[in-house]
């Protein structure tokens, strides 16, 4: 039996799982295809890639800093150079951009090198054995002496709650989502933008693929971000009317570039129901050393990377206290 397993490989499961397995066997469970979770990338012809969750990593914390420095100087990630557009004009400090080498989900391979990974495997239920923990999967039954989830506050709480205390579930995190469209441009080539924001109705974000300079092409493809508000109004119907919405978005980039419509081909849709929680909860992670459970990820602190890898710190040190003085 396992000593730890980890419910979802984003980045702060990617981080706790690295942290424990330094002295404890741990195994990762994820239901995508590959890890990364919204910091995952998309291959579409062979070579081209999208990243369609996480845009890349900045940082305020110095631990956190150099800790992307030190995978910068090992070619895992690298600097986002060029041109960054701003075209809402609020004043933000200018901090640098910094991105996989290959997509932003490197960072989560680094962490998970070495590290048993169990990928296509939903979780429908859990249940504590006094002495362990039980995990179902659609296809499997996993046992592990302590289980961490890092899954986003809903599903946490849906699959957990029995296990968790009343302040916890009553902390009142509500995630917000976001639509991602990824397209091909034909007929520009060169294009001296690598991102932008806008202040607009539907669009927030796009961001220029080319520019991370990880595959040559004489077109453009560009991964757009719809607003939190318009992603509100369409997560729960978007995948019904896909061809739609993508039409609908496509056409406003088109007017926002003033470029052909025709000119665009739409690769896919994706909506993630619980992208981020905009304000802190308070706490950094959550762990009951009685029925060997922990939290952590971004939602607990705000919405950026760094939030999720110092919730996955922080849960590590509590995790190493209990265990050490047990």
């Amino acid at each position: 039996m396992i000593d730890f397993c980890v419910l979802g490989s984003g980045i702060s499961g990617s981080t706790i799982a690295k942290l424990l397995s330094k002295k404890y066997s741990v195994e990762i469970i994820d239901k995508a295809k590959g890890v990364g979770g919204r910091s995952s990338n998309k291959k579409v012809d062979g070579s081209i890639n999208f990243d369609h969750g996480l845009q890349y990593y900045s940082f305020k914390e110095p631990k956190f800093g150099r800790f992307l420095k030190k995978l910068m100087k090992m070619k895992v990630l690298k600097y986002w150079d060029g041109n960054h557009l701003d075209f809402t004009f609020k004043k933000k400090i200018n901090t640098p951009k910094i991105i996989g080498i290959n997509g932003n989900n490197d960072l989560n391979k680094y962490l998970l090198k070495n590290i048993k990974k169990n990928l296509n495997q939903e979780i429908i239920n859990i249940k504590f054995k006094k002495t362990h923990w039980e995990i179902y999967g659609k296809k499997n039954i996993y046992k592990a002496k302590n289980l961490v989830i890092s899954f986003p506050f809903e599903q946490t709480k849906k699959l957990a709650k029995k296990y968790l205390t009343r302040r916890l579930l009553n902390l009142g995190i509500k995630m917000s989502p976001n639509i991602t469209l990824m397209l091909r441009q034909k007929g520009l080539q060169n294009l001296a933008i690598s991102s932008m924001k806008f202040n607009n109705k539907l669009i927030s974000w796009a961001a220029n693929e080319n520019s991370k300079k990880r595959f040559t092409s004489k077109e453009n493809f560009w991964t757009i971000q719809a607003t939190t508000n318009y992603s509100k109004k369409i997560i729960n119907v978007y995948k019904k009317k896909k061809v739609y919405f993508s039409n609908l978005l496509t056409k406003e980039f088109s007017n926002i570039l003033n470029c052909n419509y025709k000119d665009f081909q739409v690769f896919k849709i994706h909506g993630w129901k619980y992208s981020s929680n905009q304000i802190s909860s308070g706490t950094k992670c959550y762990w009951d050393s009685h029925f060997k459970i922990g939290l952590c990820g971004d939602w607990f602190i705000g919405p950026k990377a760094e939030s999720a890898w110092l919730s996955a710190n922080d849960l590590f040190k509590k995790i190493k206290k209990t265990r050490l003085n047990n």
